[in-house]
């Protein structure tokens, strides 16, 4: 096999979503940067965003108490120097946001605020009613394409390169020309998004397949947390599409969750009634379709008004009516679905990872800012203030500080020169032979139904020996597909030990065989590294 093309750059940043973009910017300025994606430029995580972006700018609101209802949505497992920084700095984040022409909605020439579960104030910013991420997207890309900062669509990242346990760069898969190359760089961020891909029922784009987590944990890297992952509440269930997401914003202006008897139950499961926590709201879903046999319950908007629905939620009442629905009207079938991964790939306040010359932001990354269960509107928020902490911290490039929510000690990984994904790729990118779609298929479906909002040490065993037999193959030549499906079947794996070691339940972990929170013995972080059990810090 001939060697791969190489190229050089200051700084490569993984990933164009709102982490992403802010970091390359803030690099701007200090050398060459290399952005790649995946796919097309524009599609990730962050163009689905809906609800909007929280932050404590109306003059009803503190930025105290910002900070105490994300440590209370966190179930006491936050991390509060992460949050004090993220509620403080993030406020001037969007300020700069609207400098570089964001468009978020308004009232007069008051930016307008509404009100999501957990929240004490109204305080979620939004733009074109719920096209919130859309626009936060278009900002980033214009403020990017004004300066030096490259480029490059359809590049896949296979693996990390090492030497003497430093990340000098990546290996990538070019799906539009079929090659292989490799970018070296002074310093690495991933800001790959989500894994939500990893569950049959999930509200994220396909392309969320946790290949940032996968890559760097095959590379040493420490992962923290990652037995949390949120499951929203109300996901649209018809039969045959997609589980597209209606935002908890719904919810916030006044729509109800009723069952199949068109009981309004939330009152009975939490004070918030239809405005509690994500994790409380999804288990209370859940217990009222064990109890009705039922496959799904209402999202209930007829009592709103009708031109005031459709203007401040266009993309989804347009996508409904795709699917024959009238959210002013009808009453729309809901149930939870994956959505957003709290846990990732431990990092400082900085974006450092446990790997010299390796960072990491936005979902992808853990530094304990969500804890337990993330407040509502505060993914978009953490991805502009810790993109642009670890573009700073990036130039210059230092080697990594400790990795602390509770200040863990540094780790760095083995030392190789290359630390390999799998055996060498060729640019096939074709779909996945029958037998592979059927692994993902049965690996995803296992996830949900044993791995997913109510778990216990049975069906966690279940899920992790069935893993096993489902551990895919090592290709002799595989495309992006293939690729995908190893990472996939990684961060299965590891979520499912996590989960299993932590015998408790909090926040958006939920064991019925232990169903409550224990701090003396769980109130700590879940650490994993490959080749290592699960430990607590």
């Amino acid at each position: 096999m001939k060697s791969p093309r190489t190229r050089e750059a200051d700084y490569l940043v993984i990933g164009c979503g709102v982490a992403g973009l802010r970091a390359a910017i803030e690099l701007a300025g200090a050398g060459k940067v290399l952005v790649l994606s995946k796919a097309e430029l524009t599609e990730s995580a962050t163009q689905y965003a809906q609800g909007g972006i929280a932050a404590a700018l109306s003059d009803e609101d503190e930025i105290a108490l910002h900070y105490q209802d994300t440590l209370q949505a966190g179930d006491s497992l936050c991390h509060q120097a992460a949050v004090k920084i993220l509620v403080e700095e993030g406020p001037a984040r969007i300020q700069e946001l609207i400098e570089w022409g964001a468009a978020f909605d308004r009232n007069g020439t008051k930016l307008a605020f509404t009100r999501e579960g957990a929240h004490s104030r109204s305080r979620i910013l939004h733009a074109h009613g719920d096209s919130t991420g859309r626009e936060i997207t278009r900002a980033l890309f214009a403020r990017a394409r004004a300066s030096s900062i490259e480029f490059l669509p359809y590049m896949f990242t296979t693996e990390l390169l090492l030497e003497n346990g430093v990340v000098v760069g990546a290996r990538l898969l070019d799906e539009r020309q079929k090659t292989i190359s490799e970018i070296r760089a002074r310093a690495l961020l991933l800001a790959t998004g989500g894994l939500g891909q990893v569950y049959s029922e999930t509200t994220n784009p396909s392309l969320a397949t946790g290949d940032g987590v996968a890559i760097a944990y095959r590379a040493g890297a420490v992962l923290r947390d990652i037995e949390f992952v949120q499951f929203h509440p109300t996901a649209l269930y018809c039969q045959g599409a997609p589980r597209f997401l209606l935002s908890e914003a719904l919810r916030g202006e006044g729509a109800c969750l009723r069952n199949v008897d068109l009981e309004r139950f939330m009152p009975r499961y939490h004070e918030a009634a239809d405005l509690a926590p994500r994790d409380v709201v999804s288990r209370a879903l859940m217990m009222e379709l064990l109890k009705t046999g039922a496959e799904f319950v209402y999202l209930d908007l007829t009592g709103l008004d009708p031109e005031h629905v459709r203007a401040r939620f266009p993309r989804i009442y347009a996508t409904c009516q795709e699917h024959n629905l009238d959210i002013t009207a009808d009453l729309l079938p809901v149930r939870p679905a994956a959505h957003y991964a709290m846990g990732g790939i431990a990092t400082d306040l900085d974006g450092r990872t446990t790997l010299a010359g390796l960072f990491a932001a936005g979902e992808v990354a853990c530094n304990g800012v969500h804890g337990a269960n993330r407040l509502a509107s505060n993914s978009l928020l953490e991805g502009l203030v810790y993109g642009a902490r670890a573009g700073r911290a990036m130039a210059p490039s230092q080697a990594p500080a400790k990795v602390s929510g509770r200040e863990e000690k540094n780790k760095v990984g083995k030392s190789s020169s290359r630390v390999a994904a799998n055996p060498g790729p060729s640019g096939s990118n074709d779909p996945l032979p029958a037998d592979g779609a059927r692994r993902v298929a049965q690996i995803r479906e296992v996830m949900w139904q044993k791995v997913g909002i109510i778990r216990s040490a049975e069906s966690l065993q279940a899920a992790l020996d069935i893993l096993a037999r489902l551990a895919p193959p090592l290709p002799s030549s595989p495309g992006r597909t293939q690729y995908e499906q190893s990472n996939l079947h990684i961060v299965a794996e590891v979520i499912a030990r996590c989960a299993l070691a932590r015998e408790e339940s909090r926040g958006a972990h939920y064991r019925s065989d232990f169903p409550c929170r224990d701090d003396e013995r769980w109130g700590r972080y879940s650490r994993i590294a490959l080749g290592q059990p699960v430990t607590f810090e």
